[in-house]
């Protein structure tokens, strides 16, 4: 099943902004779906995960190989961790091989020219780290956004973000953003599940 399902065409299809849920277990990956989510996320292999109707993004730096494994569609890579020689390139290739979708996660300027000038990713995760004491995540990720060509996808990496901070990532052109929140359906603008 892995690469079956695209990421990409599953954030890019539709109406406004797509929502990724990190899940631990078959049973989040199913209320995240029936919820509204239109993406998953996994940090470990999660049995039972691969196998619901959403694409997966395996949400650590690892090997390709183990995102595969674990029954993802996309894999992480981390573009600052592999700036040495011709590893960036190489993971890339190798999870192309594997039929992986990659996503560059960036958190600045610089991160983001040397993932375009070296394997030219259709996805970015925008990550807060490395802010200003000043600035909070959501700022953060906004001030990355404008470095994203037009044509590419852009994932906020906001794991606690609000319905107020999901419409505004929406606004401004993010077309997914990634959450912990049990709290899916409230996020893509239905009713909050009962308590």
């Amino acid at each position: 099943m892995t690469g079956a399902r695209r990421l990409s065409q599953a954030i890019s299809e539709g109406d406004g902004i797509s929502i990724i849920a990190l899940v631990a277990d078959a049973e989040g990956a199913q209320t995240a779906e029936e919820e509204g989510a239109e993406g998953l996320a996994v940090r470990v292999a999660a049995p039972g995960v691969p196998e619901c109707g959403l694409p997966v993004l395996f949400r650590a730096d690892a090997p390709p190989e183990v995102a595969h494994d674990a029954g993802a569609d996309a894999c992480l890579i981390v573009v600052e961790e592999h700036d040495d020689e011709e590893h960036l390139e190489e993971l890339h290739e190798r999870a192309r091989a594997l039929g992986l979708e990659i996503v560059a996660d960036v958190h600045d300027e610089e991160s983001i020219l040397a993932s375009l000038e070296r394997i030219d990713p259709e996805i970015f995760l925008l990550s807060p780290r490395d802010a200003e004491d000043d600035e909070d995540d959501l700022e953060r990720i906004l001030d990355l956004l404008p470095d994203v060509p037009a044509g590419k996808l852009a994932i906020a990496d906001l794991c606690g973000a609000t319905r107020d901070d999901v419409v505004r990532l929406e606004r401004t052109g993010v077309d997914a953003v990634l959450v912990e929140t049990k709290k899916i359906a409230h996020l893509v603008g239905g009713a909050p599940p009962a308590p």
